[in-house]
């Protein structure tokens, strides 16, 4: 199989099964470092659902997703390897962001952690597994209600509030579109779906065959990893658009059912949830889950009960067993999967180990700092 010559040096063909995060972020790294890059997704094409649209999801779960990059907070249901993954992927995004030219599609503020009168217990045995995080993480910071107040004027009195340092949020929607646009030379088809991914070879389900130096797949529930199938976990979230509503950095509250998020957008937009349901149900959210979410995202801003709902969505994000990602290697073929609800906070770290490893990329992928320098109040 020949390599191909690609801007001056020689390069090789890499055939991509998936155009979600993971096969964006893959597509846009091989092709900056000179390969011939052809990517296959089902999809009609590389844009987002559509604002106010219901129905069932027919798009790549990284665009249900509110961005949140939580390391610290991920600690209630990670191990600490997938946390140092995040706080690497941390300055990766900064630099990614900064590389496509679209700074403002990244943010690190830090996060609050919430919690009402009757669920401090709680609270505190969540605060007892952050401060066993390995030397060098930073820690919570209790705040009294006048700290509460001074970071987030609109917070409802009387909730109990922790300042998780470092913590940030990317763009999904804009973040996906830019990783599109700014591929060089990317071969993308859309409406194809890659019935399998061998060795070298990805067989599309229309009959056709594409051979290739190096196969990956990324196809998410649909995928594989190894010999496993991963399976999709339900979630549901709801964009409120709230004019004049203050707010700065994404808010965790914990709640007897759900890990409940609301996460600020341009525009004057609060994304609200997310619900995991064990179930590969793609329709639109539930009464339940949203009469949930939005009731505890009301006690926690009052202003939201003037908020207009925008938008309603539900989607599968692919879970392993262990609900952690895996990569699986063979010659001629890359496997990424299982990333379930840390797709956004893992992503660059896992794409620049995975092609490292496999002399795709330069080792020093990106000139990105792994401190926490950059997070402010």
């Amino acid at each position: 199989m020949a390599t191909i010559a690609t801007a001056g040096r020689t390069g090789l063909h890499v055939a991509i099964a998936g155009a979600g995060l993971l096969g964006r972020l893959l597509a846009w790294r091989l092709a900056r470092a000179g390969h011939q890059v052809t990517v296959v997704d089902p999809a009609p094409g590389p844009q987002p659902p559509p604002v106010g649209r219901i129905g069932p999801a027919q798009h790549a779960a990284a665009f249900t997703a509110a961005g949140m990059l939580s390391p610290l907070a991920e600690l209630d249901s990670t191990g600490p390897a997938l946390a140092a993954l995040g706080w690497r992927s941390l300055p990766l995004w900064r630099s990614i962001c900064e590389t496509l030219g679209r700074p403002e599609l990244f943010r690190q503020h830090g996060s609050l952690l919430l919690a009402h009168p009757g669920d401090r217990g709680s609270a505190q045995r969540l605060l007892a597994r952050l401060h066993d995080a390995p030397a060098g993480t930073p820690q919570p910071e209790a705040l009294d209600a006048g700290d509460l107040s001074a970071l987030e004027p609109a917070l409802a009195p009387g909730l109990a509030g922790w300042y998780l340092p470092g913590e940030g949020q990317v763009m999904p929607r804009e973040l996906m579109a830019a990783l599109h646009h700014g591929a060089p030379g990317v071969t993308w088809h859309w409406g194809r779906s890659a019935g399998s991914v061998t060795a070298h070879t990805l067989s599309l389900s229309d009959g056709e065959t594409l051979r290739c130096d190096w196969a990956i797949d990324t196809r998410g529930v649909a995928g594989q990893v190894g010999a496993l199938q991963p399976r999709g976990v339900r979630g549901e979230l709801a964009w409120l658009h709230a004019p004049g509503l203050p707010l700065t950095r994404p808010l965790r509250l914990l709640h007897p059912r759900h890990r409940v998020y609301l996460v600020p957008r341009p525009g004057d937009v609060v994304i609200v949830g997310a619900s995991e349901i064990e179930s590969e149900d793609r329709s639109a959210p539930s009464l339940r889950s949203l009469v949930e979410l939005l009731a505890a995202a009301h006690s926690v801003l009052p202003e939201l009960a003037e908020a207009r709902l925008l938008h309603l969505e539900a989607n599968l994000r692919p879970a392993l067993p262990d609900h952690h990602p895996r990569c699986h290697v063979a010659p001629g073929l890359l496997q990424i999967n299982g990333l379930f609800r840390h797709g956004w906070l893992l992503a660059p770290a896992l794409v620049d180990d995975a092609l490292q490893s496999l002399g795709l990329v330069p080792t020093k992928a990106l000139d990105a700092d792994a401190s926490f320098l950059h997070s402010t109040h």
